[in-house]
């Protein structure tokens, strides 16, 4: 296992800490404000302070999960790492379509194009203006993790093109593979994609599942072998009929405590506090753990989805190519 990979620089597995999986704290660009204007974040500031609130509260690492073409800005993420002595974790990759009217490079490129443009993200730095300018600008600032996702189960060629990149930069670099289940759904799908291109399901997360109340479908994920990552409890009321809280609770009584992170997914203003928003990324910490625990979680179950399965998962692995 080597080292994880921030924006700051690569740091040793233990060092991550209690980490959330999936997180966004910078959202910044002409599409997003036009189309999307409810997730814009793109108060560095502000970003700051709600660090603080979560390191404060024993958070050490975010993964900041916006790729390639979506408003990234690495000088910026780095900026907020420093400030608030947390690791910032970025991405490169491509979401699902919707998010790229008018770039059809997303959709037309041939995989080994896509996976040089992804590789030099983690190999060279991410580019200062996020692929959308006429040049290709390198920042020092370099991503650590893949992401993909899909809109339906069923990958459609386009799906199938990025998959195929991600699985190339995988295997080239050894980064590990984050994706975007639309309603929680598609994640089997997205590992059989995944491992018939080569990617060991160890190094996968599959993010939002919680969005799919299918306890069924939950354990026949983590049976893949693939992480689950559960994001959803700030979505609903903080109390013991949380459907995240509930969920987790069923997961970690079938022992699947191994399989899990967690993370907030606050992708918008009106969740941060220091915008004014509620309940806080930190309420994670603060407010859901003690219902988890309410639940029936031990300290173990806790620290293996916030510490120890991260610092497992983040890290690179060796090339396999």
């Amino acid at each position: 296992m080597k080292n994880a990979r921030t924006v700051l620089g690569d740091v040793p597995p233990e060092s991550l800490g209690r980490t959330y999986a999936h997180e966004h704290l910078v959202i910044d660009a002409p599409l997003v404000e036009d189309r999307f204007a409810e997730i814009v974040l793109n108060d560095i500031d502000a970003a700051v302070a709600e660090l603080a609130l979560c390191a404060a509260a024993g958070v050490t690492t975010v993964v900041d999960a916006l790729p390639c073409a979506t408003g990234r800005h690495p000088e910026r993420l780095a900026d907020i790492s420093r400030r608030s002595g947390v690791h910032v974790i970025a991405t490169t990759g491509l979401h699902t379509q919707r998010w790229y009217p008018g770039f059809s490079w997303t959709s037309d490129l041939d995989p080994s194009t896509l996976a040089w443009l992804f590789i030099a993200d983690i190999e060279e730095g991410i580019d200062r203006f996020d692929y959308g300018a006429p040049i290709i600008d390198r920042s020092e600032h370099r991503a650590g993790l893949i992401k993909v996702g899909t809109l339906q189960p069923q990958l459609d060629d386009r799906d199938r093109r990025v998959f195929a990149a991600a699985a190339e930069t995988h295997l080239k670099t050894g980064a590990p593979i984050l994706t975007h289940c639309e309603g929680g759904h598609g994640g089997l799908e997205q590992v059989a994609a995944l491992t018939e291109l080569g990617v060991d399901t160890g190094r996968i997360v599959l993010s939002h599942t919680d969005k799919a109340n299918d306890l069924g479908y939950h354990a026949e994920l983590a049976a893949s072998g693939a992480y689950l990552e559960y994001d959803q409890t700030l979505r609903h009321p903080l109390d013991m009929n949380n459907p995240t809280v509930e969920l987790i609770g069923a997961m970690l009584e079938r022992g699947l405590a191994e399989r899990l992170m967690l993370g907030t997914d606050g992708a918008r203003p009106s969740m941060w506090t220091s915008l004014g928003g509620s309940p806080g990324l930190a309420a994670l910490a603060v407010e859901v753990l003690p219902l988890l625990e309410r639940r029936g979680a031990d300290d173990a179950a806790i620290e293996r989805m916030l510490a120890g399965n991260p610092a497992a998962f983040f890290p690179f692995v060796e090339p396999a190519a």
